[in-house]
């Protein structure tokens, strides 16, 4: 199914923490075809796990974060 293709974490089990914790996305690596991100844990900063995005199965809206905007006026 299409719509199951693009899965984010927004909050993972850390064993450190012992209980579920809300993750941040970090881009640890682009490859050719594909972009490896690691999820961190928002308590301790421990790695939780990967997630790839291969080439052609991003999805269509990137999150506010990741939009470089203009500043007003500015160029």
């Amino acid at each position: 199914m299409e719509q199951f293709e693009s899965f984010r974490a927004s909050s993972l089990f850390c064993t450190k923490c012992n209980r579920a914790m809300a993750v941040r996305e970090k881009l640890l690596l682009v490859l050719p075809g594909k972009e490896i991100y690691d999820y961190l844990c928002t308590g301790c900063a421990e790695s939780l796990g990967q997630r790839e995005v291969i080439e052609g199965r991003r999805p269509a809206a990137m999150p506010a974060r990741h939009v470089r905007r203009r500043h007003p006026g500015g160029h």
